[in-house]
């Protein structure tokens, strides 16, 4: 395995987050490949690491004062032996190919988790659409859409939204893409309700989270009512996070965004929740504006793991959760973290609440409830109907049961009873690993 690991390595030089997701995925299925040896034999592990394909371009475009800019575009096309390629478009500055290409194998098990005929793959842009009019965006989205457009379909690969490509952004692509292929069809999902989107749609991926903390909590005796907890965020995920843990009873108590973080001690709920949904979804304010408007605390230049809190959601980026956080959590006596971004935590942070007896759920299984809302969303484009809101979160309810349970099961299967990671990553890769069996040396 390590000769493995080091030959992935030499082949992707540099690419230290796409190593760290290989590395979190080879840690766990050591014993799936010692029981397996046709998976060793038909090479699984080393084709599963490289993607099918990826697409690199330009992205020229003009700025309100007729100034020409350029960014690149992305899209890593994974692995299709589930389904079509599914995963989210991002546009921030941050993002390189390791880390597009680090999303999409993580996304490729996430997707096998939800039982739903999806593949895997990401993209996007070193695009910043902060502080850009509707009229700039448009002008990017369209610019990006013009080559991305032969490259992706309703039954080849269905992008959707990811960190900074909201609603607005997912229309620009849309409108575009069925201009330039004179077609009406579910290439995208995220979609507005008036035009082929889903009900619950924008409200999964949070909803989702709270949906498996309940059950992760519920697995060892406990509940949200009452829990203190802190997230890492305050756009769309964060929001309906947030809306999910005050049903359920809990209290969220901090926001967050690359430059500081608001603490609430009241708690988020009723007029503040309203406010936060606003500040990035449609306005693109920062989280600081949430601090002034209801005279909390800002502050500035750090992360709110230091609010004592009894569950902690990482909801912004990855890597957000180093080892130094996971030491402040633990000591201020945090009991479970649930990620709801892809891949927020460090791999040292993981080891330390594993070690420290923290319940942990990684992102591929927690945060799945967006992606598998976009595979309903993709099943009622192809039949022409539209769900009704209590069927579709009926719907995701039952997948995120469900998930949570796979979990279990296949950590139960290899050893590591109550291990999440371990459980999502043998789970999710041993349906890839099936699939790509069946289907022969594609």
């Amino acid at each position: 395995m390590s000769d493995i690991l080091q030959a992935i390595k030499n082949r992707n030089p540099g690419e230290k987050e796409f190593h760290h997701a290989v590395q979190e995925v080879i840690d766990s299925i050591q014993p799936v490949l010692d029981r397996n040896p046709e998976y060793r034999q038909a090479a699984i592990l080393e084709r599963i690491t490289e993607p099918e394909r990826v697409i690199m371009f330009r992205v020229p475009w003009v700025d309100d004062q007729g100034q020409a800019h350029l960014n690149r575009g992305y899209r890593v096309q994974m692995n299709s032996a589930l389904g079509p390629y599914k995963g989210g478009l991002r546009f921030h500055p941050s993002v390189n190919l390791s880390i597009f290409k680090s999303l999409a194998f993580e996304q490729t098990f996430k997707n096998a988790l939800t039982s739903l005929p999806l593949g895997g793959g990401k993209g996007g842009s070193d695009f910043q659409p902060r502080g850009k009019s509707d009229a700039e965006v448009m002008r990017f989205c369209q610019s990006f859409m013009s080559e991305l457009f032969r490259y992706i379909g309703p039954d080849i690969d269905v992008p959707a939204g990811d960190v900074g490509v909201g609603a607005r952004e997912i229309g620009y692509l849309f409108g575009q893409y069925k201009r330039l292929c004179k077609e009406f069809s579910g290439v995208l999902t995220g979609k507005g309700i008036n035009w082929g989107g889903s009900l619950v749609r924008r409200e999964a991926t949070g909803y989702g989270v709270g949906y498996f903390l309940a059950e992760l909590l519920s697995q060892h005796g406990q509940s949200i009512d009452g829990k203190t907890v802190a997230i890492s965020g305050y756009g769309n995920v964060g929001t309906y996070v947030v809306e999910k843990i005050n049903e359920l009873g809990g209290k969220v108590v901090t926001i967050a965004d690359e430059y500081g973080y608001v603490c609430d001690p009241d708690g988020i709920k009723g007029e503040k929740l309203q406010c936060m949904a606003d500040l990035w979804c449609v306005y693109r304010k920062s989280a600081e504006d949430y601090a002034t408007q209801f005279n909390c605390e800002w502050i500035q230049g750090r992360r709110p793991w230091e609010v004592p809190c009894d569950v902690a959601i990482p909801t912004a980026m990855e890597n957000e959760l180093d080892l130094n956080a996971a030491k402040t959590l633990v000591s201020n006596g945090c009991m479970a973290v649930v990620e709801a971004a892809n891949m927020p935590c460090t791999h040292d942070a993981v080891q330390y609440f594993r070690e420290n007896g923290i319940l942990f759920a990684p992102g591929k299984a927690a945060n799945a409830g967006g992606v598998a809302v976009s595979g309903l969303e993709m099943t009622q484009n192809s039949i022409r109907l539209s769900w009704t809101r209590e069927e579709v979160d009926n719907r995701l309810k039952m997948i995120m049961g469900n998930i949570h349970r796979t979990c279990l099961e296949a950590a139960e299967m290899v050893g590591a009873p109550g291990n999440y990671v371990v459980g999502a990553n043998v789970a999710g890769f041993m349906k890839v690993a099936d699939a790509m069996l069946q289907q022969g040396l594609v």
